[in-house]
């Protein structure tokens, strides 16, 4: 469903739930876990529904993730750096994380 253009950027390593995941030079994170196949990113507080990138533009919230130890950040609006931690976020954030 999601397919890069041709004119991809370079190669960035970044990891994802511990796992090493080739994003493009350009991508944000949320591309850049569409394009690994991650889905989803995070589950709802409330009812634990998965929840994935959707508007790309910041405006729903629904691909909430942990990036370098920050949790709740939108991975839509986040461009990816070498070496990035991100970390998918399951029911209620921990206080702190």
């Amino acid at each position: 469903m999601f397919k890069r253009l041709a004119e991809a950027g370079a190669a960035v390593a970044i990891t994802v739930d511990d796992k090493p995941v080739t994003a493009r030079d350009g991508d944000t994170v949320a591309a850049a876990l569409l394009a690994a196949g991650v889905s989803p990113c995070r589950t709802t507080p409330v009812t634990g529904a998965p929840r994935a990138p959707y508007c790309m533009m910041g405006v729903c919230f629904e691909c909430l993730v942990t990036i370098d130890g920050i949790g709740s950040r939108q991975a839509c609006l986040v461009p990816v750096h070498a070496g990035m931690t991100v970390e998918t976020q399951l029911g209620k954030r921990e206080a702190g994380r």
